[in-house]
């Protein structure tokens, strides 16, 4: 009887009850994120097909990437290419919208809901294949512009040259969670500030570029952060509308390290994926810091 007083009173305690609710996120955390990221910094040493037994090459793996590997510099290329254009594209959109949604009006509730619906859709198999359909030759992108240009009825949007803006426009589509962060930051600007910009006869456009947006620049920063580093990630997009086709041209580097790890043809190449990953998040690591280093040069702090 003393023991199970004892036992409750032990697990009734406020820090111990904090550790036994936290015990699932700490089990998964482990098993899913550590324990993995671990073995695949051993993994990128070795030589490793996951049917075989590791064997340990040293840098051989990475040495392999940056003086043999043409198709890893293509695939980098691409996805820089890809987050230097796509993130500013859905930064800005975000921001218009949510400048136009700023005011409360009776269906402001429903487009705020209509336009972060991509948000939540966007990342699936279903939208994926659904956007290939309609950039198709005979798909509705089509259909809608030779209307008004009947020579564009059979554009190949899924040539070399624009195949990787059908992925573009598809990442800008999905503004919406930027776009709300946008909103809540309008809503903490005190509007004493534009009251007595009106009274000093600045117009609209002024205040803007004066008092919205410097006030704007702490969530900007912020939702171009979190953005720069999702294009780096993305790879639905690529491997489910085009699979890194024509010619490579939208080889996102997520989709080569997923090609390398698990081909369709041929042995596995895990210890190589891995090599490719753990470089990637060296990439992602120095242009966050590069953007963390540039804050104190444009965001306003006070």
């Amino acid at each position: 009887m003393d023991k199970k007083k004892s036992f409750r009173q032990w697990i009734g305690q406020e820090k111990v009850a904090g550790y036994v609710f936290s015990l699932p996120f700490i089990i998964g955390f482990l098993m899913f994120m550590l324990i993995p990221m671990i073995l695949s910094l051993y993994f990128s040493f070795c030589k490793y097909d996951i049917q075989n037994p590791a064997k340990f090459i040293g840098l051989r793996n990475y040495i392999n990437i940056f003086t043999d590997d043409t198709s890893f510099w293509k695939a980098l290329r691409v996805t820089c290419y890809y987050a230097l254009i796509g993130t500013p594209l859905k930064v800005v959109f975000a921001l218009i919208i949510a400048l136009i949604l700023a005011k409360d009006t009776k269906l402001t509730g429903f487009y705020r809901a209509a336009y972060y619906l991509p948000s939540i859709i966007g990342g699936s198999v279903a939208v994926a294949i659904l956007w290939r359909r309609m950039f198709e030759p005979t798909g509705t992108i089509n259909a809608i512009l030779s209307v008004v240009y009947p020579g564009i009825s059979n554009f190949n949007w899924f040539g070399e040259g624009s195949a990787i803006w059908v992925l573009i426009i598809l990442t800008v589509w999905q503004f919406g969670s930027s776009m709300l962060i946008f909103l809540s930051s309008l809503k903490q600007i005190n509007r004493e500030l534009y009251e007595a910009a009106e009274v000093d006869g600045a117009n609209k456009w002024r205040q803007f570029w004066r008092i919205t947006l410097p006030l704007l620049t702490p969530t900007i920063f912020f939702n171009l952060v979190q953005q720069t580093i999702n294009s780096f990630l993305a790879f639905t997009q690529s491997k489910l509308i085009t699979d890194g086709q024509p010619n490579d041209s939208t080889l996102f580097y997520t989709l080569y390290v997923y090609k390398k790890a698990f081909p369709n043809m041929g042995k596995s190449q895990m210890g190589y994926a891995s090599a490719l990953a753990w470089i990637m998040l060296i990439i992602i690591s120095a242009v966050t810091a590069l953007l963390f280093w540039s804050r104190s040069k444009w965001v306003y702090e006070d």
